[in-house]
């Protein structure tokens, strides 16, 4: 079977894991997914079982890629991993009020400049950042301009405060709440970080891994689960092809078509057959399924 399973990958779980875990219930060991997620986080998480990995690269470039999250932030201590993970580095008795983290919130809304945190999969020197942390090492991670398009506190109860925010994509959740935390003259450590949307797709319309297995166990049918595999792609504009230029087309040939110059999705009699760039009237092939 080809196609996408959205899942709502649990916490504790390695993006990688679920994914594979996932491309076993329909038969397959190729997978792919799209957006890689903490282990301690959980939520959206777009995985592409067979065919579907070839559409991963274009998932990436030309969806939606705004993000949402909802997370916690507990005060008064941080931790190596910026997260409840990891071990306790720093502790303070300052617990900012919360008309005091509303006043710093706008200092982190539109484009600002962030840290990622030193255990993440940013590349130093050709190796990941929680590579070097891992072994000892303290890797010195350059700023990058991310930007952060909405920040606001859903709930909040003595030393812990909930946020939802919809970010761009290279936008650390840690970060966010280190940088937050010490912006009110405190520390803090994400306790919870729950990703509701990315690349398109939303939490409500997710399925958990732990159910998906359960039916695979108990015999039942798991296809319906299974999303096409030119889902998430609606960015790209049609080109539908007849006759011999369909089989020219999936055998890799070009073909002469009155369209726009571009990127275009490829079908045939309603069957997506893949994605093809059209130049000065000619369809190539960029993928094929």
């Amino acid at each position: 079977m080809d196609g996408w399973i959205i899942l709502d990958k649990p916490s504790g779980v390695f993006s990688k894991s679920a994914a594979s875990r996932a491309a076993r219930i329909f038969g397959t060991k190729k997978n792919g997914h799209v957006g890689t997620l903490d282990p301690m986080a959980s939520g959206v998480l777009p995985v592409a079982i067979g065919n579907a990995t070839k559409m991963v690269p274009f998932l990436e470039e030309h969806c939606d890629r705004t993000k949402e999250y909802l997370f916690t932030i507990k005060f008064g201590f941080e931790t190596d991993t910026l997260d409840i993970t990891g071990t306790e580095t720093k502790r303070t008795d300052i617990i900012p009020h919360i008309d005091l983290i509303m006043e710093n919130i706008p200092k982190f809304i539109g484009k600002i400049s962030q840290v990622p945190p030193i255990y993440s999969a940013v590349h130093i020197g050709g190796r990941r950042a929680y590579e070097l942390a891992r072994s000892g090492e303290t890797p010195e991670i350059p700023p990058r301009i991310i930007e952060v398009y909405e920040l606001e506190v859903f709930d909040a109860i003595d030393d812990m405060c909930s946020f939802r925010m919809v970010c761009s994509p290279g936008t650390y959740v840690r970060s966010i709440a280190r940088d937050l935390a010490y912006a009110c003259g405190s520390l803090g450590t994400v306790t919870a970080i729950r990703r509701s949307k990315t690349s398109g797709f939303i939490l409500k319309n997710a399925t958990s891994l732990d159910f998906l297995e359960n039916l695979f166990n108990n015999g039942a049918d798991v296809s319906k689960y299974l999303a096409p595999i030119d889902s998430g792609l609606g960015d790209i504009p049609v080109l539908d092809l007849g006759g011999k230029s369909v089989k020219l087309y999936k055998n890799g040939g070009f073909v002469g078509v009155a369209s726009d110059d571009g990127m275009y999705r490829v079908y045939s009699d309603k069957v997506f057959i893949g994605i093809g760039v059209v130049q000065s009237g000619i369809l190539r092939p960029k993928r094929t399924i």
